[in-house]
């Protein structure tokens, strides 16, 4: 069976970009800025608020389980909440750069990732001298059970594309499905914009533990039992649209541009990353079998 071929060169920005905003959870302001990295370098974290300055790799080795959210830990560094600005630079093929934070969690912003690409455009993407190492998908991988799943199998175009299917049962968010191959063009018109979503009842539980009490109507989408609260969706299956925006940013923790078909029910960062933990082992025997 033939696969596309995953050949292109690696891509990082042209000059830095700066995205300036309030964590979540914390509520404390991060100032990122995004920098041009060297070829091979993949994409890493940068403490540059701890002395000494920390580095944190954004690859699921890094990973620690952390509620709505991903977190990358090595050695006393942490960063989280790290899947949107991770979504708009593989949305966009970046697979080099430095990412300087000086806060632990990153910005929400409005709870897309349309401002780390509106940066990136801004600051432009650049084409280097060497090709990037894809992860192609040459039989299917499948981690979950029945009541949430994820699995790849071999790309149907040369990159990734995802088809996901959300269902939160009766209720103003409902069942929602989206198919869509991801690329620079696409990312950006239908997944960059799309808004991390919260029902008032899990908004209050936070908010009692401390958590998110400075969060509003205009950082993120809002659902109360008759629909969204002060804010009207962007698109009526916003919510799916955001699962795959959340989707694309925690497989890129594979470190490598993915090409496969992801499939995907019900599922969230924890099940997202212990798929490419899986991809990795599989490829590594793959490649293990060739040199043997």
């Amino acid at each position: 069976m033939s696969h596309p071929s995953p050949l292109r060169p690696q891509r990082t920005l042209r000059t830095a970009a700066v995205v300036i905003g309030r964590g979540y959870w914390s509520g404390c302001e991060n100032r990122v800025e995004l920098r041009p990295a060297p070829v091979g370098s993949g994409i890493g974290f940068l403490r540059a608020d701890l002395r000494p300055e920390a580095a944190v790799p954004a690859v699921v080795g890094a990973v620690v389980e952390a509620r709505n959210r991903t977190q990358l830990v090595r050695g006393a560094a942490s960063v989280h909440l790290v899947e949107h600005v991770m979504s708009a630079l593989a949305g966009l093929g970046i697979d080099n750069c430095d990412v300087a934070v000086t806060a632990e969690e990153l910005p929400g912003l409005d709870g897309s990732s349309r401002g780390f690409v509106e940066a990136i455009d801004a600051a432009g993407i650049v084409d280097q001298a060497a090709v990037s190492d894809a992860l192609v998908v040459r039989k299917p991988v499948r981690v979950g059970d029945s009541a949430s799943w994820i699995e790849a199998g071999p790309p149907r175009f040369p990159g990734l594309s995802i088809e996901y299917l959300l269902d939160y049962g009766p209720g103003p968010i409902g069942r929602q499905q989206l198919d869509i191959d991801v690329t620079p063009d696409s990312y950006r018109t239908h997944l960059a914009a799309a808004r991390t979503f919260l029902s008032v009842d899990d908004a209050a539980r936070l908010r009692a533990a401390g958590l998110g009490t400075t969060v509003s109507p205009g950082d993120l989408v809002l659902f109360g039992p008759d629909g969204p609260v002060g804010t009207t969706l962007r698109w009526q299956d916003e919510c799916v649209r955001h699962k795959v925006l959340d989707c694309v940013g925690d497989l890129a923790l594979a470190g490598r541009p993915l090409h496969a078909h992801v499939r995907a029910f019900r599922s969230g960062h924890a099940l997202n990353a212990e798929l490419v933990r899986e991809l990795l082992a599989c490829d590594a025997g793959l490649r293990l079998g060739r040199t043997a």
